[in-house]
């Protein structure tokens, strides 16, 4: 049932909401509504605590900066317990419910050249638990950094004399057609860095001929996102994290299905959440005068419902729930990127979760190059190899298709684009400049097509003498 307001809906105060602020009893005020939602605390995916901060109290601002409002439609009927004056529900421990300011007066968006200006004017205008959650590493963050430094240890070597008039950046992702070899890579509740979310991401990706990654924890709904679309033939794809609740995996499968998704993205290099120690050190400053809060970063309050209990046998199941291409996301060795393909899917993502699982795993680049030297025949076989983690530069992206991926995804960079109030627009000019940068060393490598791009040219003996010596496949 739709839980909506009708005539009869009871007229309540904010003494009434008051006396519902626990565990036992909680009751929220959402936009004038008052929810008894004492019997969603369990089953929310970011956890009890996460609601119990606005238990009793006015809890608009806290649900709007994560949820689209569809969200309500999920909670039972008989949640709806009344209504409140807005102007009242405002008065209800409005202290309490204040949000961090954003400064609304970023720099001009032609002001920034590069994939970087966008993290720097991010990291000024984001709220610090918001920049905690999306930029942190797991540990010392030297997986995070290690990303990208991989990158610079390659070298290229262009070919000149090339004659090159024009160049063709365009590729296809799972038969997909894509203007560049790049895609969005999941980024969890995208609302926290622009009102607008993964909608502004689907918007901007259309019209710049990308394929998105929906996030398993998007603060859209699939179906809201599908409609942010410039066509029906826009690419977007589900991420999967398997739920300890396999009914809700099943759920998320089957919506995705019904939305138009183009294929299930499992994740599988987070079983639990890595020790993320700037979003963790945060939410103890924040929470530590709050008896509902046990200092838990939002990552591992977000990512609580994931299940380590899974193994190969998982992709034999998805199989018999859905007809999707399947992607293995989180591969970090070359054993494992031949399992996968002995299982017949139709992509690996090499990741490391960005540096924020598991500190010190090593580069997906490094992976990359473990593939090239011991199992060379997956390369050109019809399982598709993706990369992602660390990429800002065009270069970069274009040194990772020469060894051999068919293209990268990029997580936090189109989250920072949508910051300071960019949206749509910063993630237009994101992946603008991200675009030019490919498309000037194309020609300086002396290629007219990302098809051309060989592993010759590019010198990655520097990064090459940290890979293992042997592996037993």
């Amino acid at each position: 049932m739709v839980c909506t307001p009708t005539s009869l809906t009871m007229k309540l105060t904010h003494d009434d909401i008051r006396q519902h602020n626990g565990r036992s009893s909680c009751w929220v005020a959402i936009h004038g509504n008052v929810y008894d939602v004492t019997d969603f605390l369990s089953s929310h995916p970011g956890g009890a605590n996460v609601i119990l901060r606005s238990a009793g109290k006015d809890a608009s601002n806290a649900f709007d900066s994560v949820h689209a409002p569809e969200i309500l439609n999920e909670l039972p009927e008989t949640a709806l317990r009344g209504q409140i004056d807005i102007s009242e529900a405002a008065e209800v421990d409005t202290e309490s419910n204040k949000e961090e300011q954003i400064d609304l007066k970023p720099a001009p968006l032609q002001t920034l050249i590069n994939l970087n200006d966008f993290e720097e004017v991010a990291q000024r205008h984001l709220p610090d638990t918001t920049w905690a959650y999306y930029s942190s590493g797991a540990d010392d963050e030297i997986s995070k950094h290690n990303n990208a430094r991989s990158y610079s240890k390659i070298s290229l070597r262009p070919r000149i004399l090339r004659r090159v008039l024009s160049v063709n950046t365009a590729t296809t992702i799972l038969g997909f057609p894509t203007s560049l070899p790049v895609y969005i890579s999941a980024v969890g509740i995208a609302k926290l860095a622009h009102p607008d979310g993964e909608c502004a991401l689907a918007a901007a990706a259309g019209k710049e001929g990308l394929a998105q990654l929906l996030a398993n924890g998007s603060s859209f709904p699939i179906e809201r996102v599908m409609k942010s679309r410039t066509s029906p033939t826009q690419p977007i794809f589900q991420q999967l994290y398997v739920n300890k609740d396999i009914e809700k995996s099943v759920e998320v499968v089957r919506r995705a299905e019904q939305a138009g998704a183009g294929a299930i993205w499992i994740t599988v290099d987070s079983p639990v959440v890595g020790k993320r120690e700037m979003d963790e050190r945060l939410n103890l400053s924040i929470s530590a005068s709050d008896s509902h809060e046990q200092g838990q970063g939002v990552a591992k309050i977000m990512a609580s419902f994931i299940s380590p209990f899974i193994d190969w046998d998982i992709l034999t199941w998805i199989r018999g729930i859905t007809d999707l291409p399947l992607v293995v996301k989180g591969i970090q060795s070359v054993e494992d990127a031949v399992i996968a393909h002995s299982h017949g899917v139709r992509g690996i993502v090499l990741s490391n979760h960005g540096g924020r699982s598991q500190d010190t795993a090593q580069s997906p680049l490094l992976t990359l190059l473990e593939i090239r030297k011991f199992a060379p025949q997956l390369i050109d076989s019809d399982m598709q190899i993706f990369v992602d983690g660390g990429i800002r530069r065009g270069t970069d992206v274009l040194k990772a298709i020469a060894l051999g991926a068919d293209a990268v995804g990029l997580g936090r960079p189109f989250l920072y684009s949508l910051s300071a109030g960019y949206g749509e627009k910063g993630v237009l000019r994101m992946i603008a400049l991200l675009r030019q940068e490919i498309e000037a060393n194309m020609v300086l490598l002396g290629v007219s097509s990302l098809d051309e791009l060989r592993p010759e040219m590019v010198n990655a003996s520097r990064l090459e003498k940290h890979m293992i010596g042997s592996v037993k496949l």
